[in-house]
C-alpha cells in the first residue's frame, strides 16, 4: 500500500449533504456522539479511507477478530425538519504526522466535495486537565454569519488564545479554500476519560443547529463500549511506541481536536 486511498463500499447520490467529522480526539468526544447518530439513525457505510500515514498496527476485538486502522464515511438521506442528506466522517485513528494529516484531511475534502458538500462540522472536547460538572460547549466557525448562529445556540465562542489541532481544524481551514463554511463543536472535558457529559452536550447543540431529534439515552452505554476499545488502542500504542523508542505523547496529533 501507497499513501492515501479510498475503498468505495457502496455508489450513493447525496444532495448537497452537510460533513460531520468526529474522529478520536481529546475525551472521544466527537467520536461518541457521531457514533450514537450512526447507530440510532442507522446510517450506512458507503466507504473506508486507509493510509500509510496511519499508525503500524491493527485492533483485535473481544472475539479475537482483527479490525484494521481507517477511517469510514456513513452517509443519511432526508433526516430532521429540513430533510438533508449527510455524511459522517468516523475511525479509529489519525494521521500520526503532521504531513500525514495534511495528506489525509486533502484527499477527505476531494472526496466531500464531489459529493456537492457546502457545509460542515466537526466536533471534538476542549480539555480542561480537571473535573468539570456541567460541561459547555465551546465553538469557532469559518464565517461571522454562522459564528453569530453559534452563540445563538449558546455556544461559546473559543478565543483567540488557542487554535484547533488535528482533523477537526485542519479540515475547517482546508474546506475554506474549497468554498465551505464550517464549524467547530468541542465540550468541555477533562480529556483523561470517555466524557460521556460532554459528549451529550456537544450532540444537544448539533441536533438542535440541523433542526433534528434523536434520543440521547444510550449514549452513556456507547461509551462504556468505547473506554473498552480505547483501552486496548492505548496498550497497543504503548507497546508501539516502547519498541520505536518513541515517547508517548511526543508529536502526537491522533488524539487532540
Amino acid at each position: 500500500m501507497d499513501g492515501t486511498f479510498i475503498k468505495m463500499i457502496k455508489d450513493v447520490e447525496l444532495n448537497e449533504p452537510i460533513f460531520i467529522e468526529a474522529l478520536p480526539g481529546i475525551g472521544h468526544v466527537g467520536k461518541l456522539v457521531a457514533e450514537h447518530m450512526i447507530h440510532e439513525l442507522d446510517a450506512e457505510k458507503f466507504a473506508e479511507l486507509y493510509s500509510t500515514s496511519f499508525p503500524p498496527q491493527v485492533f483485535v476485538n473481544e472475539n479475537g477478530i482483527i479490525e484494521p486502522m481507517n477511517n469510514e464515511f456513513y452517509f443519511l438521506k432526508s433526516q430532521g425538519e429540513s430533510e438533508r442528506d449527510y455524511i459522517i466522517l468516523v475511525g479509529n485513528t489519525q494521521g500520526l504526522s503532521p504531513e500525514g494529516q495534511y495528506e489525509i484531511c486533502g484527499t477527505i475534502m476531494d472526496f466531500v466535495v464531489g459529493y456537492g458538500v457546502k457545509e460542515m462540522f466537526t466536533l471534538g472536547g476542549l480539555g480542561t486537565g480537571q473535573p468539570v460538572e456541567n460541561p459547555k460547549v465551546f465553538g469557532a466557525a469559518t464565517t461571522t454569519e454562522l459564528a453569530e448562529k453559534l452563540k445563538e445556540h449558546e455556544v461559546t465562542l473559543r478565543s483567540a488564545d488557542g487554535g484547533i489541532i488535528g482533523a477537526s481544524g485542519l479540515l475547517l481551514g482546508l474546506g475554506m479554500s474549497k468554498g465551505i463554511a464550517g464549524a467547530c463543536l468541542m465540550g468541555e472535558t477533562p480529556g483523561y476519560f470517555i466524557d460521556a457529559d460532554a459528549s451529550k452536550a456537544v450532540l444537544t447543540v448539533l441536533l438542535d443547529l440541523l433542526n433534528m431529534e434523536l434520543d440521547i439515552a444510550k449514549l452513556e452505554e456507547r461509551a462504556e463500549e468505547t473506554r473498552k476499545m480505547i483501552s486496548k488502542a492505548q496498550q497497543m500504542e504503548r507497546e508501539v511506541s516502547e519498541r520505536s523508542n518513541i515517547v508517548p505523547g511526543e508529536e502526537d496529533l491522533r488524539y487532540i481536536g
